[in-house]
């Protein structure tokens, strides 16, 4: 019985201390000069472009259609801290472990609502690719195009399931499988 549990539960604990570890990597020492240093470089971002009017003037008579365009529709990016490893598991064995970094594309102004709910996100989508890898996702040829178009809108439908937020595309940015 232990035996059989052993390879389950070394890589959640190895899961688990891994998120712990990276998380207190990942917060910064003091909160509140963060905070300050954060509210800092967005005045400084709206001093330039409050002084500075011939600028936009300047990127309005551009043709290619400059800064100022991508600013009123700029998209965010939501990059989730830490990797998602979802074990592959054949006939009661845990053989392989697909590792997968995922990012969420949305509009600029959902990006910190978009990170209050990481957690649930993160279980939606955790949810969707245990589904994925039980229901044969991941096997054979997973990285082909059709494939990842597949896993893409899976992705994307379990994450607008648990947020009314803007949710454009589901990134995968990095895929890899770990043999067992």
């Amino acid at each position: 019985m232990i035996r059989k549990l052993i390879p389950i539960a070394l890589p959640v604990l190895a899961l688990v201390g891994g998120a712990f570890g990276g998380d207190m990597l990942r917060a910064p020492a003091d909160p509140a000069a963060h905070d300050a240093a954060a509210a800092d470089d967005h005045a400084a971002t709206a001093d330039d472009h409050a002084t500075a009017p011939d600028d936009h003037a300047a990127a309005s008579d551009d043709h290619g259609g400059g800064e100022d365009h991508a600013a009123a529709g700029e998209d965010g990016w939501f990059t989730f801290p830490t990797q998602f490893f979802v074990p592959l598991v054949r006939q009661g064995d845990m053989g392989d472990l697909m590792i997968i970094t995922l990012t969420l594309q949305t509009d600029g102004a959902s990006l910190e609502a978009l990170r209050k709910k990481e957690h649930a996100l993160r279980d939606a989508l955790l949810r969707q690719l245990l589904i994925h890898a039980n229901t044969g996702g991941f096997d054979g040829n997973f990285t082909a195009d059709r494939n990842l178009v597949v896993l893409r809108q899976e992705l994307a439908k379990a994450a607008t399931g648990v947020t009314d937020l803007p949710i454009k595309a589901v990134l995968i940015e990095d895929i890899a499988r770990q043999q067992g």
